[in-house]
């Protein structure tokens, strides 16, 4: 199944905040957990964490769920119009030195989402799993065409 991938980051290329993923089926529930922020970048301070709304968990807690999460999809594949969200999501996985958290296979693809601005079509900018949700509906009704 499609599942379309969204994070936030404190900064260019900077740690993981939050990840969302929302399934291609509207039925199944969605994906969303936080990361501490202990310092914020200014933009981050004011955008990010005020609309969270959901309580920090460890890297080790959000890195399990995510893979239990996808553990009983035999091929998911992690949708995203951001290179970084790809890269977070990625090294979610990873448990600890030479370990990852138990996934038989996923698969990631970059689309060019020409036209999509996660800004202005999120019910809540820049709320990984609202602009997880904006971005499916643009690529599902791009598709629809």
């Amino acid at each position: 199944m499609r599942y379309f991938l969204d994070t936030e980051f404190n900064g260019f290329c900077g740690p993981l905040i939050a990840l969302a993923l929302v399934p291609e089926d509207e039925s199944l529930p969605p994906f969303y957990a936080a990361l501490e922020c202990t310092e914020p970048t200014p933009w981050v301070a004011e955008h990010v964490l005020p609309v969270l709304g959901i309580a920090p968990v460890s890297r080790a807690e959000m890195g399990h769920a995510f893979a239990r999460y996808l553990r009983n999809d035999p091929a998911p594949l992690l949708f995203a119009d951001w290179p970084e969200d790809i890269a977070h999501a990625a090294t979610l996985l990873v448990a600890g030195p030479g370990r990852r958290y138990p996934i038989d296979r996923i698969r990631f693809e970059l689309c060019d989402a020409i036209g999509f601005d996660g800004a202005a079509l999120s019910a809540v900018p820049h709320h990984p799993l609202h602009d997880a949700a904006a971005l499916r509906a643009f690529i599902l009704a791009r598709e629809a065409q």
